[in-house]
């Protein structure tokens, strides 16, 4: 480790292709910035870790170290966290990070934690030893295409870190060793607070001036041009200083600590930078540890020279070079620079990477967001992820471990079984009960010869148990099942069959008589009826004391509160899926057996909950709009909650930007309906409705189309209204989906309507690009800044969707670039409001279809309407 003081050199930054530059804890409305000194384009770590908390030093601070030491990420959460990294496998990276406390919480108390690099611990960092803060660094070779850069609580300080560096090398730089190199880097100048880096080192290496002075060196200069061919591209400020004996007679002695007991790689830089005399001669002996030398070395005039030492022993963890002038040589020994690397052991594999991808998956598809389950799933032991179990080899840490248990019981899972559970080859138990998993039970379960436990039970799996895996019972499979109502085996299932033959009759037969009755009973009513007790009716959404809102008799009809067996018979049994969300599922239904619909289920461990439903049904039964998804009605029952809604047979925008629907392109005509259509839905939210509302989750899957392909907002569980007129924003928790949310809300938990304004103009980008939100393997990480990096370099060809085959009005396509990049703008006030969104939209149609001759070829009469007749009223008032 080396203590960090101040960079100077600046000048013109060099080419930064492929290097990693994360400031940890820079808001992401700041991101990207560039060091003055250096040239370093820093970005934000926001997008690469989920967890942790943005610190900043003391002011007391800020004139000893650069912008990027400023701030921090702390983790006041968890034992390990972890960023996680995409690299280029098989390729040699220099690794570095930097830990700086600043005092950033008032305690003065200093941390001490560990740091790992995937399953193996790297390095102690110790910041009450170095209080001024740390570098670490090293050459490392990943073997796949993710690096995980860990901190490890170890006590009761909260770990932090404050920059992450990672640069490409060539792969012969440092030639063939084992393990990875823990690097330091010394050169010679009489300046002890400088140092020298990038961009004077393509690589970024960092050398630090030897910070012990001894009376007898002397410091030598040089401004001639030195040249450094080879390899090793070692600096050229490093080679132009130098450092000689004090008195010429004597030996140069140069010390420096490294890991006790472990093999250590040296390079030493030597370059002649005076001018010698005809009769001067500069020729000394190499002796490092007084067992390995050189005899006879003379530096190369203005040229540089390396000499390496591989796999040497320091004793007691000290290393001793002593260079010799020999008794020919008229000058004394010369060194200029100096690299010392000792190998760090990695003993741990990492879990097999077949069992990692399949427990990955599982996260992400059930959306499992526990904070232990970062890094490693296996390794190290004692900080595996928690609800599973792994099978180390014994006393063979570098076999990667197995995954053989895995118990979500009572994790809110959704959805189906995944079919990618059968990839974990050596899993021996598999519990899955508690949840409100549904489909069938699948039959690779019985295939999969190692386990010996399934739990299953208390969910709504349906149809028939495979006949393998109960005849695996006979061989010691325990198989529990208990709890799934619609679950059978094969014989009770045909008896199920039988019976659907005979209930459609006896249901005919009913129906019809119940017919009779109603339409009897209605004549009655109406004759009774009086044109005096025609009065508005009042109806409250949900049975909890909430409020109620004033209807239309004519709404009233589309809005009724259904039971939950008349939602069971609607979706036949929940038969057909349509899609799963954040609150549960959505299914496939039919009204009178006739009129579509789709039900969306909430689940019971779902994270939006009662709550989240109760606003959605609150929203949707006092506001109607052409533009936004309409509500049929709702089921409050116990604990069974549902929404009905029309049914939107052309799914959603996201699906048809990736040609996951139908593998047909959208046009950029249709594209621009979709979104006039979706903005003015919005914007009736935010004018029309009294009080205002906030969406909070505008994204491309919350768009529906229809069967004219009109698009409606959908999914309104997360939205919040303003109180009073006067209010411009609400103070409140953040909520949204990761890529779409507003950072200045991110930042301030100030909600307002422009927040929706920022996620709508992702949606732009989205359609005019077709490239995905958060991308790691591309230059920017995030569509805002590689489309601002694009636009900076002027490839605006890479921009838009190739798939449209440039079959678009230019006009058209750049105003709506230039509206969706100012919807994004990072501060709210600059963001146009939704009205000046819809009617520039609105031109950039016309562009595109006075290109196209002045017609609209969609097959939707309505979106032709909302579209073509610009001054129709499409904002009714709020009901």
């Amino acid at each position: 480790m080396i203590e960090i003081f101040s960079i100077i050199h600046r000048v013109q930054p060099q080419n930064q292709d492929g290097f990693i530059t994360l400031d940890c804890g820079m808001p992401f409305d700041e991101s990207p910035y560039t060091d003055p000194d250096s040239g370093l384009v820093f970005t934000s770590d926001s997008t690469l870790i989920q967890t942790g908390t943005i610190g900043r030093v003391d002011k007391a601070f800020d004139k000893l170290h650069i912008k990027p030491y400023l701030v921090m990420r702390y983790f006041p959460e968890g034992v390990r966290n972890c960023y996680t990294l995409n690299v280029t496998r098989d390729t040699t990276y220099l690794i570095g990070a930097m830990f700086f406390y600043g005092n950033y919480d008032g305690t003065n108390t200093y941390p001490n934690f560990d740091l790992y690099l995937g399953p193996n611990k790297w390095d102690t960092i110790n910041l009450d030893r170095y209080r001024n803060g740390t570098w670490v660094s090293m050459i490392h070779i990943p073997r796949s295409s993710s690096l995980e850069m860990c901190l490890v609580k170890t006590g009761t300080s909260f770990p932090l870190i404050s920059t992450i560096e990672i640069r490409p090398f060539g792969n012969n730089t440092y030639g063939p060793r084992p393990g990875s190199l823990s690097t330091l880097r010394y050169f010679f100048n009489d300046s002890y607070s400088n140092i020298i880096r990038y961009p004077h080192d393509i690589h970024d290496r960092i050398w630090s001036p030897y910070d012990q002075e001894y009376e007898e060196w002397r410091i030598i200069k040089t401004t001639l041009s030195i040249s450094n061919p080879g390899i090793y591209e070692t600096p050229k400020p490093v080679l132009a200083t130098a450092a000689t004996p004090l008195n010429d007679s004597l030996p140069l002695y140069i010390s420096w600590r490294t890991i006790p007991t472990a093999a250590v790689y040296v390079y030493i830089h030597f370059a002649e930078i005076q001018v010698l005399q005809a009769n001067e001669t500069r020729e000394f002996d190499i002796y490092l540890n007084e067992n390995s030398n050189y005899s006879a070395f003379s530096p190369s005039k203005l040229e540089q020279r390396t000499i390496t030492f591989s796999a040497v022993q320091c004793p007691e963890g000290y290393c001793f070079l002593r260079l010799e002038r020999t008794k020919k040589s008229t000058l004394p020994p010369l060194i200029n620079a100096i690299e010392a690397f000792s190998i760090i052991e990695f003993p741990f594999a990492e879990t097999n990477q077949s069992d990692v991808a399949v427990i990955k998956n599982i996260k992400d598809t059930y959306r499992l967001t526990k904070i232990s389950w970062q890094g490693d799933p296996c390794v190290p032991p004692d900080i595996s992820w928690e609800h599973l179990k792994c099978y180390y080899k014994e006393k063979e840490i570098s076999t990667p471990p197995r995954v053989t248990s895995l118990n979500l019981s009572s994790q809110g899972l959704t959805g189906s079984i995944l079919p990618s559970i059968k990839n974990l080859t050596q899993l021996q138990e598999l519990d899955l009960s508690n949840n409100t998993l549904t489909g069938e039970v699948p039959i690779y379960l019985a295939k999969m010869k190692s386990l010996v436990v399934i739990n299953l039970s208390k969910n709504n799996l349906s149809g028939s148990v495979p006949q393998a895996l109960l005849d695996r019972r006979k061989t010691g499979l325990l198989l529990i099942l208990e709890g799934n109502p619609d679950l059978c085996s094969i014989s009770s299932c045909i008896k199920k069959e039988k019976m659907k033959f005979l209930v459609p009759v006896v249901a005919s037969v009913a129906s019809l008589l119940v017919i009779i009755v109603i339409s009897f009973l209605i004549f009655v009513f109406r004759k009774k009826k009086v044109s005096s007790d025609k009065q508005p009716t009042k109806i409250g959404p949900v049975e909890d004391g909430g409020d109620s809102y004033e209807s239309e008799p004519s709404f009233l009809t589309k809005n009724r509160r259904f039971t939950y067996d008349e939602v069971t018979t609607m979706t036949n049994n929940f038969q057909r899926v349509l899609g799963e969300g954040g609150f549960g599922v959505v299914y496939h239904g039919l009204i009178n057996g006739a009129e579509q619909i789709a039900v969306k289920v909430l689940s019971q461990s779902s994270a939006q909950g009662y709550k989240q439903f109760k606003a959605e049904v609150e929203l949707l039964l006092r506001v109607h709009h052409i533009n936004l998804v309409n509500l049929v009605g709702y089921c409050d029952e116990g604990r069974h909650l549902g929404l009905i809604y029309e049914y939107m047979p052309n799914g959603d925008l996201k699906q048809h930007l990736s040609g996951k629907w139908s593998g047909s392109v959208l046009s950029w005509k249709t594209r621009l309906i979709i979104t006039v259509d979706a903005a003015q839905g919005l914007e009736y939210l935010h004018t029309g409705c009294k009080p205002a509302m906030v969406h909070r989750d505008v994204k491309s899957s919350n768009i529906l189309l229809d069967e004219h392909f009109q698009a409606k907002l959908a999914d309104f569980g997360l939205s919040r209204s303003f109180p009073t007129a006067n209010e411009t924003y609400v103070s409140t928790v953040v909520a949204g989906t990761p890529g779409y949310l507003d950072p200045e809300y991110y930042q301030t938990n100030w909600l307002s309507e422009k927040s929706d304004v920022y996620s709508f103009g992702i949606v732009l980008l989205e359609i005019i690009t077709n490239c995905p939100i958060i991308q790691h393997t591309r230059e920017k990480t995030h569509i805002v800044e590689w489309i601002a990096l694009m636009l900076q370099k002027g490839d605006i060809r890479n921009i838009i969707d190739p798939t449209l085959q440039q079959d678009y009005d230019s006009s058209s396509v750049w105003k709506a670039l230039e509206l969706a990049m100012s919807c994004v703008n990072p501060s709210s006030a600059k963001r146009p409001n939704m009205s000046r969104v819809v009617n520039d939209l609105k031109d950039c149609l016309k562009y595109e279809i006075s290109r196209k001759g002045g017609s609209v070829d969609m097959d939707s009469k309505g979106s032709i309407e909302v579209s073509m007749n610009f001054g129709t009223e499409v904002i009714p008032k709020a009901r």
